[in-house]
């Protein structure tokens, strides 16, 4: 029902990722659970609304969790629109704040293992791009990347500025895509006329008693810290 309502109201795609593996999921996400996130995707493809679908890399995975992630997106079908590959960006007074920013390299293989398993996908360099250089950047567009995210914020860390993410396209010799060019703009229904009313729906928290072991580790460290 939610999905056909903001479907009406002219949403064109929506956002929900994966993160990482199944098996590793339950590391960072104590909320819910990843059939979770496979179930709200496969709502949205009741729908017209695109899927945008993807991961964060360097949070303490391995490299078969992330080969499992990609595994979980690509036996979707359909592949999503689009799948944004992140790098993590530690945040201070989070459980991932003393994670090692991953290199370079490894965006790069991500990338280019992204673009081999979901050809049609415009995969996206999303979070981490302010700790990246131009060149590496560059090289995960020659790697396959085909779309980055702009804005001057990614939901709470940095973006790299539009005028330089400009500069950058024009060096590299990148021509930004005009919108809706492979899927029209959906036409909107006014509420009034819509078939799908509110239904009063509120979020179900699915492992609601789950913990993650170096969260609570975290939070005993800071408690001692605060003596």
């Amino acid at each position: 029902n939610q999905a056909h309502r903001l479907a009406e109201a002219g949403l064109y795609a929506y956002n929900h990722n994966l993160d990482s593996s199944e098996e590793y999921y339950k590391e960072v996400i104590s909320t819910r659970g990843y059939q979770d996130r496979l179930d709200t995707i496969d709502n949205v493809r009741k729908t017209n609304v695109t899927v945008c679908s993807g991961g964060i890399i360097g949070m303490g995975e391995s490299a078969e969790d992330r080969a499992g992630m990609l595994v979980a997106l690509a036996s979707l079908s359909p592949q999503p629109e689009s799948t944004p590959i992140n790098a993590l960006v530690a945040v201070e007074g989070t459980p991932l704040e003393e994670q090692v920013p991953v290199s370079i390299w490894d965006m790069v293989r991500m990338v280019a293992t992204t673009r081999i398993v979901m050809p049609q996908t415009q995969v996206r360099l999303s979070a981490g791009r302010t700790q990246m250089t131009r060149e590496g950047q560059a090289m995960c567009f020659f790697a396959g990347a085909n779309s980055i995210f702009a804005g001057d914020k990614l939901l709470t860390t940095p973006n790299p500025d539009v005028n330089e993410d400009m500069e950058m396209f024009k060096l590299l010799g990148l021509e930004p895509m005009k919108p809706f060019v492979k899927k029209a703009q959906p036409e909107t229904v006014e509420a009034q006329y819509s078939e799908y009313k509110a239904l009063g729906e509120k979020p179900k928290w699915t492992r609601p008693d789950h913990k993650i072991e170096r969260n609570e580790e975290a939070k005993l460290a800071a408690f001692a810290a605060s003596f």
